[in-house]
């Protein structure tokens, strides 16, 4: 039963993955807060605690490349296979794939997802540092709570 419910989150968080936040607000009488602020600080508090120096793109994601890679890179509409495990800024994991990694396309993920495994090639690794808004959104999703920064170390195993 785990395993069934471990599947069905991964995707979940894959392949349902484009909600907007516009798409969100249709089902909620609440308005949308914005987390843009205290999702930078809680990722420049992160970086800092653990001592790392990541890159920022215009949009607020953060990258950190530890092994850049030496194959192909992919293209935003690419379908890739990555090995992953994403949790939050305290360090609790809420997914993981297996080490064989698991295949999507980047135009059926989150936009973190999309913009940031364009920063790899295969064969390359590490950390993409996602705020809310390249996320989920402002409200909850599934067990991630709304304005949650997302942190996945990643791997691009390889371009599909």
């Amino acid at each position: 039963m785990k395993k069934l419910l471990a599947a069905v989150f991964t995707l979940t968080l894959f392949i349902s993955c484009n909600n907007t936040e516009k798409d969100t607000e249709k089902d909620t009488s609440e308005p949308a807060k914005d987390f843009t602020e205290q999702n930078e600080q809680d990722i420049k508090d992160y970086l800092a605690k653990n001592n790392l120096t990541a890159t920022r793109t215009d949009s607020g994601l953060y990258y950190i490349i530890t092994e850049p890679g030496n194959g192909a890179q992919p293209t935003s509409t690419s379908n890739v296979t990555v090995a992953y495990k994403g949790y939050y800024t305290n360090g609790k994991v809420f997914d993981q794939s297996k080490d064989a990694g698991i295949s999507f396309g980047l135009n059926q993920v989150i936009k973190g997802w999309t913009e940031g495994i364009l920063y790899f090639k295969e064969g390359g690794s590490g950390v993409l540092l996602i705020p809310s808004r390249l996320g989920y959104g402002s409200y909850d999703y599934m067990t991630i709570p709304g304005g949650s920064v997302l942190i996945f170390d990643v791997k691009l195993i390889k371009v599909n």
